[in-house]
């Protein structure tokens, strides 16, 4: 390459142009990759559909004017999780106003905005999920019900936190994956605690089963935390997701 540029400094600028021109877009064409989701076993019984799965691939996490805003897929769960214990310790009410996030901290209230119809429900963070990777929150039957997202099932929505804790700070590990198989789990797990410790098994049990959630590292900050991810995503090949650490936990850590 370098002997390539030597050579193309004794040329014209003209034919100087279409050169550097024909290397940027060679280099800029082998830089870019297919983006493939990934489908865990669901928190909900609903159906992702077309139009949206790719706005929350792309979801975009911003700082803007003080506020935390995050785009992407909301869905929604009901029954069979109500009357079950939520992640911070409540008993599920899909009659409240509350919903699950991967990263928000507990006790966290936002707006959530229907982008396809412009409604609006304010909830109160309690619980964790969804643990699919194209949404970004799950709503209780309530909230759903609010911004008219009962029917469609999933809808693009925009989250705004109103008032809570620091969003990016706080403590957070990664999700690589989930076993209904808990030796699989375990073997993971001794792998990737010797180069990434602590690495964990999340025991939950949901709708489908009981699964075994395979969790690596405890990293401060969450952009730390998604470098991370990503990290394990190209050395390891593994369908990664951030995870804020609680205090309180569902399942069972070991």
């Amino acid at each position: 390459m370098v002997s390539g540029l030597r050579k193309a400094a004794m040329l014209p600028r003209e034919v100087l142009f279409a050169f550097f021109a024909l290397v940027i877009f060679v280099t800029g064409c082998a830089g870019r990759k297919p983006v493939v989701a990934s489908a865990p076993p669901p928190m909900a019984p609903v159906t992702t559909p077309p139009a949206t799965a790719d706005r929350a691939i792309h979801s975009t996490t911003t700082p803007e004017g003080g506020a935390y805003i995050e785009e992407g897929n909301a869905s929604w769960y009901g029954a069979p999780f109500h009357g079950r214990r939520a992640s911070n310790g409540e008993i599920y009410d899909m009659n409240k106003m509350t919903a699950a996030h991967r990263t928000m901290a507990f006790g966290t209230v936002v707006k959530v905005t229907n982008l396809t119809n412009g409604k609006t429900a304010v909830v109160r963070i309690t619980d964790r999920g969804p643990f699919i990777e194209n949404r970004i929150i799950d709503l209780s039957m309530a909230a759903a019900k609010a911004i008219e997202s009962i029917g469609p099932g999933v809808v693009p929505v925009r989250l705004e936190v109103i008032s809570g804790s620091d969003p990016f700070g706080g403590f957070f590990t990664v999700q690589v994956g989930a076993f209904k198989e808990k030796g699989n789990a375990e073997r993971l797990r001794a792998r990737l605690d010797e180069l990434y410790p602590p690495s964990t098994i999340q025991q939950v049990a949901i709708e489908d089963g009981t699964f075994y959630r395979v969790r690596a590292g405890k990293v401060s900050g969450e952009q730390a935390a998604q470098k991370f991810a990503d990290d394990l995503r190209d050395k390891e090949g593994f369908r990664t997701m951030v995870i804020r650490l609680d205090d309180a936990a569902s399942g069972v850590e070991e």
